[in-house]
Order: structure tokens, then C-alpha cells, then sequence
């Protein structure tokens, strides 16, 4: 029986159509007349008998007309089968990927530049002062955003005026902003995915445009958009040296005592120290885990201090892990403040995570603001899937 049933679409079919047709009957039981009923049943049980017996494919699509003149006959129509049907689909689509998102896997933009090189946040170029650099078009255009995830926005002056308002940035689409300009009299549309465009592309408030001139001219490289797995961490804890995605509700600054940085946004970050660890960052780039020092040799960190140590700490390189007193030697910046120098040790507290990012001269993480819940994290890196570079896939370590 099993074997007929894989080897013919015709019995296939039949089993199917009397299953649904028993489906519609119990549905409607309450609404159909006895002789209805008894008609309905008759024709069904026949299908039945007819894929029981081995009937041959005649009966059986004889069998199967019968079913369903009987069913067009007696049994009750929905209203707007088509649109219900279609309806369904949709519904049953969404609850999917609702689903998948929330338990599975959820889409992640990297913002920012504090995991680079492992993974690449929103690179932006800004050209407004280079007459000569010109943008492609075409199918060269579209190749670039598609493969390389390379935008290009410029607009000109229609008219001279200056810079007189702007709009915040709404969103359209996931990824995707609409902001206007004013420029004079004029409002110039801009759709862009990064954050801080304006402020990106040098528009200036006292500048005065005339007609001709550039007002946005830039270049940009879309952040990596990786899958985050939301499964795995519901049968282990994430383990050290793991890239975690965390949310920054209720992260607050132990020097200030207030939100470390806006509370509905997520982050992307390596994990560096669990509960009850002691955490210091020696002047030679490398973190001592309750006095026992991660390497080149530590799993997750091959990367992260293959840098050579003879080299002086670069942004958006491998420089290891550097505290506030190497900071000092390189910036003027306020780099560390929780790990000023190499002697300073801190614990972090039960049922808490300490994180930190691979661009080590350009991220603020926890040797700023500290470790956070662990029930923050939602997490773990899975997948690259654009643009496609050289991290594509589960390259990044």
C-alpha cells in the first residue's frame, strides 16, 4: 500500500481528496441535512475502498469524479473561496517567518566600525570636495549595491539657497531611511540605510549652495547583515570568545550611574569574561582571565592577537586588547576608562557578561561601561549573507 501510494499520483490524489473532503464535512456537519450527509459519506468511503482495494487508476479517477460532483452537490460553498485561500497562505507566511525570527534566526546590521576587521560596520567616503570623482551608472550601478553592497548618493543644488531644515530620518522599509533637506526653497528626498547621514556627508547648516553644486556627494559600503542564532543559547550558555548580539536596555555606566548609551538598540560584540572572573588588560595588548593570559592559542581569539606586537595599535586592525595607559601613548581620546592601566583588575558580577570589540582603538564596550545581564544577550553570530565579500558566510572567527 505504501509502495503504490509513492509510486502513483493518482492514489496520491485520491487520498487526498477524500481526507479533505472529510475535513469539510466535519467542518460543516452541524450545517448539512441528513441525506447530504449520507451522500457526502457514500461518495467518500468509495474513494476509500476504491484506494484500499488496489483499485486500477480508472475506478479510482471515476471514484474521484464522483466525490466531487457529490461534494459540489451537497456540500455548502465559502464565501470568496479564493480570497479566504488566499488569505491563509498569507497568514500561514507570516506566522512562519514571525517564527523564524523570533526563535530561529533574526537579521542583524552591523552599524558601526567596533568588530572590524572580523566584521565590517557602514564604511562611508566622503567626495563633496572632489570635483572630478564621478559615480557609475547603469548596470555597473546596480552591480555594485547588489554584490558589493556599494551605494552611491548625490544630489545637486537645483537652485541657490541655503541649508535651511531637515527632516529626520523615517523608515521605509527595513534598511532602508527616507530623509529631506531644505535647501533654500527647495526639499531634496535622500534614501540612504546609515545613520547620521547629514552628518556624514558634510552638509553644512551656514553654507550658502548655488545652483550647480554638489550637496551630497557620497560613497558607501554597506555594513555586513549577518543572521544572529536565537536557538543554540536556549541549550548552552555562550562561551568565551563567541560574537554575541546583546540588547543595551539597562546598561548603565558605573562612573556616571546613568544609560551607558540609548536603551533600545542592539550590539554586536565579543565575549571576553563570565561571572565571577577577574578581568585586567596588560600593556602588552592582552587579557589576563583571573591571571591566566588569553593568546593567540585561545579558541575564538586566533584572530584577534595575531597582530604583531612590534607594531603599534592601528584602527580597523588586529591590535589585541589595549587599556587606558597604552591608549594614552597613541590618542587623546578617553580610550579604557574602567582599565587605565595594566594593574587594574575588575570582577565581573555573577550572572553578568563582559564584552569587547575587535577594533580596539575605535570601540566602546566594556572597558567603558562595564558588564551587563546576561539576559540581555539574544544571540550569537551565524551567518554573512550580504553584501558578498570576503566574510560571506561563516568566515568570520
Amino acid at each position: 500500500m505504501i509502495l503504490r501510494w509513492l509510486l502513483s499520483p493518482t492514489v496520491r490524489q485520491a487520498s487526498n481528496l477524500h481526507r479533505h473532503a472529510q475535513r469539510i464535512v466535519n467542518a460543516q456537519r452541524d450545517l448539512l441535512s441528513s441525506p447530504a450527509l449520507e451522500k457526502v459519506a457514500a461518495a467518500i468511503a468509495a474513494v476509500r475502498s476504491a484506494v484500499a482495494s488496489n483499485a486500477d487508476g480508472k475506478l479510482l479517477k471515476q471514484r474521484m469524479a464522483d466525490l466531487e460532483r457529490t461534494t459540489a452537490k451537497w456540500i455548502q460553498p465559502y464565501p470568496h473561496a479564493s480570497l479566504r485561500e488566499n488569505t491563509e497562505v498569507i497568514l500561514v507566511a507570516v506566522a512562519v517567518a514571525v517564527a523564524i525570527h523570533t526563535f530561529f534566526l533574526k537579521p542583524f546590521k552591523i552599524p558601526t566600525g567596533s568588530m572590524q576587521p572580523t566584521l565590517y560596520g557602514i564604511i562611508s567616503e566622503n567626495l563633496l570636495n572632489e570635483a572630478a570623482a564621478t559615480f557609475p551608472t547603469g548596470l555597473r550601478r546596480v552591480i555594485d549595491l547588489i554584490w558589493h553592497g556599494t551605494s552611491y548618493i548625490h544630489k545637486v543644488a537645483r537652485a541657490e539657497g541655503m541649508f535651511e531644515a531637515f527632516e529626520p530620518p523615517k523608515t521605509i522599509f527595513p534598511f532602508l531611511s527616507r530623509q529631506r533637506v531644505k535647501i533654500g526653497s527647495e526639499w531634496y528626498a535622500v534614501w540612504s540605510s546609515v545613520d547620521h547621514l547629514l552628518e556624514r556627508a558634510g552638509v553644512q547648516p551656514d553654507h550658502l549652495y548655488h545652483r550647480g553644486d554638489d550637496i551630497i556627494k557620497l560613497k558607501l559600503i554597506n555594513g555586513d547583515h549577518l543572521f544572529v542564532d536565537r536557538l543554540t543559547y536556549n541549550f548552552r550558555r555562550p562561551t568565551r570568545g563567541e560574537i554575541i548580539v546583546f540588547e543595551t536596555k539597562g546598561i548603565i555606566s558605573p562612573t556616571t550611574g546613568q544609560p551607558a548609551m540609548p536603551q533600545d538598540q542592539f550590539y554586536i560584540k565579543r565575549l571576553v569574561a563570565m561571572g565571577g572572573e577577574r578581568v585586567r588588560i596588560a600593556n602588552d595588548r592582552h587579557l589576563i582571565i583571573n591571571e591566566r593570559r588569553l593568546d593567540q592559542t585561545t579558541r575564538h581569539f586566533e584572530n584577534v592577537y595575531s597582530f604583531d606586537p612590534k607594531q603599534a595599535p592601528r584602527p580597523n586592525q588586529y591590535s589585541g586588547h589595549v587599556n587606558g595607559f597604552v591608549a594614552r601613548q597613541l590618542t587623546e581620546a578617553v580610550i579604557a576608562p574602567l582599565f587605565p592601566d595594566e594593574s587594574t583588575v575588575r570582577t565581573v558580577r555573577p550572572n553578568h557578561y563582559l564584552v569587547m570589540g575587535d577594533n580596539t582603538l575605535d570601540s566602546y564596550d566594556g572597558r567603558s561601561w562595564g558588564d551587563f545581564s546576561r539576559t540581555n544577550v539574544i544571540g550569537r553570530y551565524c551567518f554573512v549573507y550580504w553584501p558578498f565579500s570576503s566574510r560571506f558566510g561563516w568566515a568570520a572567527r
